[in-house]
């Protein structure tokens, strides 16, 4: 799932693009992409975009009279940008707004349609879909604490929460958890001013190098290789390959069909996290360090 530096590129690309340009129509090939009534999808045609924004992980497409659309891409979806009046392309392309200045086509890879599209009438309708989470580039260190103290989660459950904290999901919550040497099931209450500290300063850093990376990486160009899974990550994605501040191999915890990845020399103090489906099945032949590995 595209999470906030991808969310960020992708506004900062589509302002360039829409903000003071008509949008003639909105091409729809899925009725299962349009997920509210009222305002009707025909009432932002013809309307001029004021401005793009985000709610979370979700980008806001703002209008004149008060309109806006509100996209959400979950896990596979992904936004392009092409001359004006593309066509709506293959069959995982969802949709096509069709602005003056060119296209912009709406895509979802897979069989599961999870992606969505809402008309609303702002800022009173973007209410219900503002998750409460704390803009971690606006948060003071106090802020952050309490919110992270507020309940006793796993650190992997509590930055991933998107009212606590806004924009992270599971590709950047491993990266900040590495930066901070701080183990993804370690509980919030078991932390120390210093861990807080840490993690706080972790997660406004490790956000804004991927911002920055991204924004480089683009250019002038629309972001066309959004992904969770990049090389230049320290352990997400990276199972089996050396943790590049200790060469130990990065490390995996597997659930539904998600997994976190995590550095045992760094993190866990040598210690590996049990693999719910690999430690049953081992079970005292499961190792309980990485030296065992060795």
């Amino acid at each position: 799932m595209p999470e906030l530096p991808d969310i960020v590129t992708y506004q900062e690309a589509l302002a360039q693009r829409v903000v003071g340009q008509l949008l003639l129509a909105v091409r729809i090939r899925t009725p299962f992409l349009l997920r509210s009534v009222a305002p009707p999808l025909a009432a932002v045609h013809g309307k001029r975009a004021t401005g793009v924004n985000r709610l979370g992980k979700r980008l806001v497409l703002e209008f004149e009279d008060g309109l806006a659309l509100i996209i959400h891409l979950m896990i596979a979806g992904r936004l392009h940008w092409k001359p004006a009046g593309a066509p709506i392309g293959s069959k995982i392309s969802l949709a096509a707004f069709d602005f003056e200045s060119g296209t912009l086509t709406l895509t979802e890879a897979g069989t599961k349609r999870r992606a969505s599209l809402h008309v609303v009438q702002h800022p009173a309708g973007l209410a219900e879909f503002d998750r409460g989470g704390l803009d971690l580039f606006d948060a003071t260190g106090a802020a952050f604490a309490d919110r992270l103290l507020a309940g006793n989660h796993t650190l992997k459950r509590a930055l991933t929460d998107p009212r606590a904290f806004d924009g992270i999901g599971n590709a950047y919550s491993d990266e900040i958890l590495h930066a901070a040497r701080l183990s993804p099931l370690k509980l919030t209450n078991s932390l120390t001013e210093d861990d807080v500290t840490r993690l706080y300063q972790a997660c406004r850093e490790v956000l804004a190098l991927w911002i920055d990376r991204l924004r480089a990486e683009r250019g002038d160009e629309f972001p066309e290789k959004v992904t969770a899974f990049r090389p230049e990550m320290a352990v997400h994605g990276r199972f089996g390959k050396p943790c590049p501040v200790c060469d130990a191999p990065v490390q995996r915890i597997r659930y539904a069909d998600n997994e976190t990845n995590y550095c045992a020399r760094c993190q866990t103090g040598g210690r590996l996290l049990a693999d719910r489906a690999l430690s049953r099945l081992l079970k005292s032949d499961w190792p309980r360090s990485i030296d065992e590995l060795d």
